[in-house]
């Protein structure tokens, strides 16, 4: 009955989770929109960089998945705002490409990024990323 206590507890925690996906694409944008709204995270989106940017300031989500290739600002730069910023400097970013390349995953690290995924991506990595990379209550604990 304890463990039971904790697993409703760990989702309680988790769906306080605010997630904000940042992609050009409407089908990914609205497909992880899907994903994870199921598993009962807040989720926030976004189709560019310059869109993002008000967004993560009024609403200071939890991780930010970011697509490498948009146009205006791409996920590098993206990224690079984000991580500069002394509010959200923290704030994980994790980078969705279709490009797998060692140059690719470098650059991503430089702009301060947190994890690379690639596209297309399943369930599981989304949740792990999330799982990973998010800070809840009971892990500090």
């Amino acid at each position: 009955m304890q463990a039971r206590g904790a697993a409703i507890e760990r989702v309680r925690q988790m769906s306080a989770v605010k997630v904000m996906v940042i992609d050009d694409s409407n089908t990914i944008r609205k497909s992880t929109e899907a994903i994870l709204s199921k598993e009962g995270f807040e989720v926030l989106t976004a189709a560019d960089g310059f869109e993002a940017m008000s967004m993560i300031t009024d609403n200071q989500p939890d991780i930010i998945f970011v697509d490498i290739m948009m146009p205006r600002l791409d996920g590098y730069q993206t990224c690079s705002l984000i991580k500069n910023n002394r509010h959200f400097k923290n704030t994980p970013v994790v980078m969705l490409s279709s490009k797998d390349g060692l140059f690719d995953r470098a650059r991503g690290r430089i702009a301060g990024s947190d994890q690379h995924i690639n596209k297309p991506f399943s369930k599981e990595e989304l949740l792990g990323a999330i799982h990973e990379h998010v800070k809840t209550t009971e892990s500090q604990v």
